[in-house]
């Protein structure tokens, strides 16, 4: 095994751009991290890695290395899958990623079952609204919610999502209740992220500019200005349907609602779909298209 030491480590130092975060990736000391891959430029009388005290970064020779390595790792995690697929049983580490309040309130409970059917699985779940890089980061899944925009990545639609104009009945019975987008601008409307909110006009989706005294990234944060008759918001269906269920908020400008959302399961176009990861996608296509 003596060709392969130092391969693994450097190829982690050259992605994450630090031994640190390269040995936290990898689960073993930094220590260790640079001695394999000193050890490694040893043995090819190459340096391939760049050292200051502030940052690592890749030769030129280092660059050609990573590359091949890249592919020889890649295929390595290809063979192992390929092993695992033979055995029909889902076992081993999956790791996913999905948006925070979606993963919190829907995603998480139904992995965890999923996980319970499958003892033999290490699930490792990052819930993060970053746009992580599956192949470079080593993720199976990601679960994304909206429009898709990355064309490099095999996608499968599990559900839907809708967007809910709303406010509470205190709000309502206060500042009216608004009949057409035009009317928005008399009204305190909460953004999000954005500052604009989405409709569907006359079968074209339109983009309507909204403001008022609170903006906040929190969904949540939302509900709660939203419950208190702050104002009205914009939001998908699982921040809201069980106050709209309730009857404390109230869904306004049905009318003129966009087109639902996708929720999709994405993975690396070239990476072989391993059994663990299907049976993922069919467990949570059944349950979130229900």
């Amino acid at each position: 095994m003596g060709n392969w030491e130092g391969v693994s480590e450097f190829v982690a130092v050259a992605e994450a751009g630090s031994f640190t975060s390269a040995a936290r990736k990898l689960g073993i000391s930094t220590a260790q991290v640079s001695r394999q891959v000193s050890a490694l430029e040893t043995r090819l009388s190459a340096k391939l890695l760049y050292r200051t005290t502030r940052r690592v970064s890749v030769t030129e020779v280092g660059q050609v290395y990573y590359q091949h390595c890249r592919q020889v790792l890649d295929a390595l995690a290809e063979a192992e899958r390929a092993v695992t697929d033979l055995q029909q049983v889902p076992r081993g580490r999956l790791r996913l990623t999905a948006p925070v309040t979606y993963g919190e309130a829907t995603l998480a409970p139904l992995v965890n079952d999923f996980a319970l059917r499958y003892p033999d699985l290490q699930v490792e779940m990052e819930l993060t609204n970053q746009k992580l890089d599956l192949v470079a980061e080593g993720y199976d899944l990601a679960i994304r919610l909206g429009k898709l925009t990355d064309s490099s990545m095999m996608a499968r639609r599990l559900g839907s999502r809708t967007l809910y104009v709303c406010a509470s009945p205190h709000y309502l019975s206060t500042h009216g209740e608004p009949q057409s987008l035009s009317e928005l601008g008399q009204h305190n409307c909460l953004p999000g992220t954005l500052d604009y909110w989405r409709f569907r006009e006359q079968g074209r989706s339109r983009n309507i500019r909204v403001s008022g005294s609170i903006r906040c990234n929190s969904g949540r944060a939302l509900v709660d200005a939203a419950l208190k008759g702050i104002g009205i918001v914009q939001l998908p269906d699982y921040y809201v349907d069980e106050d709209l269920k309730a009857g404390r908020l109230v869904p306004l400008l049905e009318h003129y609602r966009e087109e639902d959302d996708g929720i999709w399961g994405i993975y690396p176009h070239n990476r072989h779909l391993s059994p663990k990861v299907r049976l993922l996608l069919d467990f949570l296509d059944e349950l979130i298209g229900r």
